[in-house]
């Protein structure tokens, strides 16, 4: 086993650690959004670290001019979700659910910005990531990681839009009917 395997292995057990511990409430309940997003994590990470090599290799090509734009929509649509999350979402502590994280526990429906769009700018976010990742070295094996975490994405999504309706109600319906799940008027 070479040493550059071997480190890719500890930071893949260090980084999947971390997850866990983030996500351990969720791991505990497979009906939660989190259940299912702790493993699109898991095939994210270990993409990064397969096509971790290649980050800066051919910066010029196609697949890397790509992946560039993709990471870059990323980036934007987790600052911008996180931030309206905080901003418009109003999270409470007091809301009750364990599997939720801080900036999870809005007490206000977010329908503004991206939101306005997309009903998971951070998923879509993921599959941005997923997909610049991707790019960096395109093969078979990156995407069947793709694929699976393209999978738990829509499985996590659909769990937490079954969250939201039962928070928000009527008016969570009325907002999924509205718009697309991960990419403005496709999907």
């Amino acid at each position: 086993m070479g040493s550059t395997l071997v480190v890719k292995v500890a930071v893949f057990v260090g980084a999947t650690a971390g997850l866990a511990f983030v996500s351990r409430a969720s791991l505990r309940d497979r009906r939660s959004h989190g259940f299912y997003r702790f493993f699109a994590w898991e095939a994210i990470l270990a993409l990064i670290l397969r096509n971790l090599d290649a980050w800066f290799r051919d910066p010029f090509s196609w697949h890397q001019i790509v992946s560039w734009c993709l990471l870059l929509v990323s980036l934007l649509l987790v600052v911008h979700g996180v931030h309206l999350l905080r901003r418009v979402g109003k999270p409470d502590e007091q809301r009750e659910d364990a599997t939720l994280v801080g900036f999870e526990r809005t007490t206000s429906l977010v329908t503004v910005g991206a939101y306005q769009y997309i009903r998971h700018p951070l998923y879509s976010s993921l599959l941005f990531l997923t997909g610049g990742v991707f790019f960096k070295a395109p093969s078979c094996t990156g995407g069947l990681l793709a694929l699976a975490a393209l999978l738990f994405l829509v499985a996590t999504a659909r769990i937490e839009e079954r969250e939201n309706a039962a928070f928000f109600g009527p008016d969570y319906e009325l907002y999924r009917k509205q718009t697309k799940m991960f990419i403005p008027f496709l999907f």
